[in-house]
């Protein structure tokens, strides 16, 4: 009788493991996949296009099987594998549209100077599918001899005197210097100090005409203004000195000066200033002190945040003043990335690092060091406008925030930098590229549209991107409803049953009522007596619908399939094709047995040789295991033991040497300490006197 039940238990294990094997073998060759698992298998095509960026969807009406539910999503060579035909599957991705691609500008190529094309493309349309990135290059090149526009806006506090002196015939020698740069040069000048209200600026009565009243080492000056412009831009050097003669010092109460109020106003006031839309845009403010910034207004009771808008008057003075607080740095770096300017601090160097750090917050914002007197100040200037010109940095405006953009760049080194969206040390007409990848994050709408600008930092040239968002199905818009192909109970669309109230089934072919019923639940058993989808799956309509499981996907008609029960060699299905060798696998049955077996591809044939018989586990003995349990125990307490008689034993000695230590130690100040002297102490007076050298005549 034993054995004839070793060779049953044998031959189960045998038919066990084959089953196993094949469900494995079924799993591993066509792989779970993210379209695939229970969690994604989803109901309609536009479920499926979220799913996964890689992700199809089969329209085809005969698809799936019989006794099967085959997904319809997954990716596009398992559909057309399994049978799905080219026309029927749906699977947008994301696509680039060049609308606007004019070349490149060279000095020799422009027939005049108001086409300058400094980017390329100038338009781009991305139809984008959530999750899959749509890439792009945006090529730039500083055109040569490119027109520029000067600004010079000078602090006028009495600070300043020194240096509006060595200034009086700058216009002529800058222009001559920048010639050396481009043919096609325009200056202009404009003057700020402070606001005209305490505490800020000397208001008392006396000092409304002169707020130099008193002071003996300059005794007369102008009132205090926030900002003055003087001077369009103009390409006459002489108007440029002339108005600069024409300036008088003034005279603040308080360190800081209203620079911020100037730059915003030289900024948006475009058509007083003279900004031309073909010229490179350079705002210099030379200033030996530190600026006032947003909520400085609040000393004076100016709360009201600045609009960013231009507030001159007829005069060219800013009039909002005692209206509005100092713009905050964020605003003027709008207003100046909006209107392509270049920012250059010129100061003295007590303020550089403040200024410096100025320049990390505002883009295209340079900082240089101003001598005392302005003796630099041409160096500075043509320094300012080599080092603006010799990096491109691009920046991204109105891009919505459900857009993920990441930026590669390629420099005249020919070296890409990802995560770069900047090139430095170039030359005038050395070209740069720029790799630019859009993603999506989320789905909108059908006809929804979104445009942003990509640009380099004080360039008039941009990039325009519009947005478009694939993530619907073209077959969504041919829908049947009540349709023959569901059973007059539902509507098809995309080739699938969308089923009316009360109805289930692929086809809508089943009422809710019908799904307990015995015959349902028969067509649902692998076998007579086993229990329904082998109790991972409910019976739908006489097909398995698989439970969900933590560990793995559970298949096959009646669920008797997973991905998470298969042997495994070092982590590999022993059913793995992808093995190069054939792999010496373990699997252990229901009933404890081991086999070992190889699994390899030979001319085209899965081949499953048994190693062994199957090694059957036989019960631990009782006995065997309490003495090893009990003689574990005592082990483990006799070395506790031993250890702590050695830790008290050292503790011991060591408090032993200290008491013997102790004990001499009081022996010797027993000796020397006067506790124990006798009370009484005798002394010789001949004695004493003989060791003093001194005599005695025998009186006390």
């Amino acid at each position: 009788m034993g054995h004839r039940e070793g060779m049953e238990r044998s031959a189960r294990s045998r038919v066990l493991l084959v089953v196993s094997l094949l469900c494995c073998l079924v799993l591993s060759l066509g792989g779970p996949n993210v379209c695939t698992t229970r969690s994604a298998t989803s109901a309609s095509c536009h479920e499926c296009l979220l799913t996964h960026p890689q992700c199809a969807w089969c329209s085809q009406e005969e698809f799936s099987g019989s006794r099967t539910v085959t997904s319809r999503c997954d990716f596009v060579h398992n559909l057309i594998s399994r049978g799905c035909k080219k026309d029927f599957i749906e699977g947008p991705g994301s696509s680039v549209t060049i609308t606007k691609n004019l070349p490149l500008s060279t000095k020799e190529s422009s027939s005049s100077q108001t086409n300058f094309i400094q980017v390329a493309p100038q338009k781009i349309s991305l139809s984008l599918r959530p999750g899959a990135a749509a890439s792009f290059k945006v090529h730039v090149r500083q055109v040569e001899d490119y027109p520029v526009d000067l600004y010079y806006l000078m602090d006028l506090s009495l600070s300043m005197k020194d240096d509006l002196d060595t200034i009086r015939n700058l216009g002529t020698k800058l222009a001559a210097e920048m010639k050396k740069l481009t043919s096609n040069f325009r200056l202009g000048f404009g003057t700020f100090v402070d606001k005209n209200m305490s505490p800020y600026s000397y208001t008392a009565p006396k000092y409304q005409n002169n707020p130099c009243t008193g002071y003996k080492y300059f005794p007369v000056c102008v009132p205090s203004f926030g900002f003055r412009h003087l001077l369009s831009l103009t390409d006459k050097a002489n108007s440029f000195n002339a108005e600069v003669q024409k300036q008088r010092v003034s005279r603040n109460r308080d360190a800081p000066e209203g620079a911020f109020d100037a730059i915003l106003q030289a900024a948006v006031c475009g058509d007083r200033i003279g900004w031309r839309k073909e010229a490179s845009h350079l705002l210099l403010i030379t200033t030996d002190d530190v600026p006032h910034v947003a909520l400085d207004g609040k000393l004076a009771g100016v709360v009201q945040p600045h609009d960013g808008q231009c507030h001159l008057n007829e005069n060219n003075e800013y009039s909002a003043s005692d209206k509005l607080d100092y713009p905050s740095l964020a605003l003027l770096g709008d207003k100046l990335s909006e209107n392509n300017i270049n920012l250059i601090f010129a100061v003295t160097k007590s303020h550089y690092v403040l200024y410096k750090n100025f320049t990390a917050l505002i883009p295209g914002t340079t900082a240089e060091i101003l001598d005392q007197d302005s003796q630099n100040i041409i160096q500075l200037i043509v320094s300012a406008y080599n080092n603006i010109r010799s990096k491109v940095e691009l920046m991204v405006s109105d891009s919505p925030e459900d857009l993920g953009l990441s930026f590669t760049a390629t420099c005249q080194d020919g070296v890409s930098y990802p995560g770069v969206k900047k090139c430095g040390e170039l030359k005038i007409g050395d070209t740069v590229s720029f790799e630019v990848s859009v993603e999506a994050r989320n789905c909108h709408p059908p006809g929804t549209e979104h445009t942003f600008t990509i640009k380099p930092v004080g360039f008039r040239d941009t990039l325009e991107v519009t947005v478009t968002y694939n993530c619907s199905c073209s077959c969504a818009q041919q829908v049947e409803t009540a349709s023959s192909k569901c059973s007059s109970n539902g509507t098809y669309t995309c080739g699938v049953c969308d089923c009316d109230t009360g109805f289930l089934g692929a086809r809508c072919e089943c009422g809710e009522e019908e799904i307990s019923s015995d015959v349902s639940q028969n067509t649902c058993r692998e076998a007579e007596g086993k229990t329904v989808c082998n109790g991972r799956g409910r019976c739908l309509c006489g097909l398995c619908v698989c439970y969900e499981s933590e560990f793995g996907i559970i298949s096959g008609s009646f669920c008797q399939c997973d991905d998470f029960s298969c042997a495994r060699y070092k982590g590999i299905l022993c059913s793995d094709t992808d093995n190069p060798e054939a792999a010496v696998c373990i699997y252990k049955t229901e009933s404890d047995c081991v086999m070992r077996f190889t699994y390899s591809e030979e001319s085209g044939r899965s081949v499953l040789r048994v190693l062994k018989e199957p090694e059957c586990a036989s019960a631990p003995d009782t006995l065997t295991v309490l003495l090893a349990v009990v003689g574990s125990i005592l082990l483990i307490g006799i070395v506790l033991l031993a250890v702590w008689k050695l830790l008290v034993t050292i503790h011991d000695r060591r408090e032993f040497s200290r008491f013997q230590s102790d004990r001499s130690r009081a022996r010797y100040e027993m000796a020397s300490n006067p506790l124990y002297r006798p009370a009484v102490s005798t002394h010789n007076v001949d004695e004493m006197y003989n060791m003093l050298s001194k005599s005695y005549n025998g009186t006390t």
